[in-house]
């Protein structure tokens, strides 16, 4: 066949975020067949994993694991470059298997030195491993953990196939009372709600000092702008108003609920505890977002490669 196309090389980079140089020998070897072109960047072994270890991985799924008395669970976000790798079933295995190894460690402790479930090696070896077979650099980027003392469970909630995981504790004030329906739905909905709604903290006494007087700039600085804005003596009354409706926004036990939105969650919460005669109480939850916080590489960087490649 004739010399694979720019657009070619450029699809296949888009697909695999392999080297230029690397999918152009691809697709010459693949005789042009752009899928044969996929399986051969992906099967180009560990020497592939030296590449790709500054790579930048954005892509994955965020997994969770919970103890079979619901008692415990974890939340870890696994990450890997190409949303086509994120599919592929070997990686998917291996985050699943990850979550079990975080739930037998202790909290706070080196998840990559742990043992991967089902063998002798490390989540770290075998996650070298993985990198190698898929030619995609892997991280398994965080994970955090809840459990509850006496009655009660956490509820684990993952959204959009692994896009956003939710934990959850939430303690009763008797076994009868974990037990009954209503907690679990308690539970599940308000795990969906943090999930949707995205809450910062649990109730507003967590927000930091700091916090709020960067929000009162934010809010001073806006007033300051509006020409239409009240006098000025009024300003510190509005920026306090304001100040009580972000905090509601950011705080999962003041936010309106979205199932029944005439109320708040902690209204809702307090109406099921009252309905079971028996204390519900949200002691902390996690929020993970696949990709938060992560620097993504920008489309100038097939540019740069191009020019590079051609002596520029």
């Amino acid at each position: 066949m004739s010399a694979p196309t720019m657009q070619q090389v450029k699809e296949l980079r888009e697909r695999t975020q392999a080297g230029l140089n690397d999918c152009k020998g691809a697709l010459t070897e693949s005789g042009g067949d752009m899928e044969k072109a996929v399986e051969i960047i992906l099967k180009k072994g560990l020497a592939k994993s030296v590449k790709r270890a500054g790579a930048v991985a954005s892509e994955g799924v965020v997994v969770s694991a919970v103890s079979a008395d619901a008692k415990r669970a974890v939340l870890v976000e696994v990450n890997i470059q190409t949303d086509f790798a994120a599919r592929n079933t070997d990686f998917l295995a291996f985050a699943d298997q990850v979550a079990k190894a975080a739930l037998a460690a202790k909290p706070g402790s080196d998840l990559g030195a742990e043992k991967f479930p089902g063998g002798s090696a490390t989540v770290e070896e075998t996650r070298a491993a993985l990198v190698g077979k898929l030619g995609e650099n892997i991280t398994v980027r965080r994970w955090d953990s809840l459990s509850v003392d006496g009655a009660g469970k956490v509820q684990s909630y993952v959204h959009m196939g692994g896009k956003i995981g939710v934990l959850l504790a939430v303690r009763a004030g008797s076994d009868a009372v974990a037990k009954a329906p209503a907690f679990d739905k308690l539970a599940d909905d308000s795990a969906m709600q943090i999930a949707a709604m995205a809450p910062l903290y649990l109730a507003a006494g967590e927000i930091p000092a700091d916090s709020k007087a960067k929000q009162a700039e934010i809010f001073k600085g806006q007033l300051a702008e509006d020409p239409k804005a009240p006098p000025a003596a009024s300003h510190p009354k509005i920026i306090e108003g304001k100040l009580a409706k972000w905090a509601k926004e950011i705080c999962l036990l003041d936010q309106p609920s979205v199932l029944e939105g005439d109320k708040s969650v902690d209204q809702v919460r307090a109406n099921v505890a009252k309905e079971l005669g028996g204390d519900v109480v949200f002691s902390r939850f996690v929020r993970f977002e696949r990709g938060e916080g992560i620097e993504k590489p920008t489309g100038d960087d097939f540019a740069a490669e191009v020019a590079k490649m051609a002596g520029g």
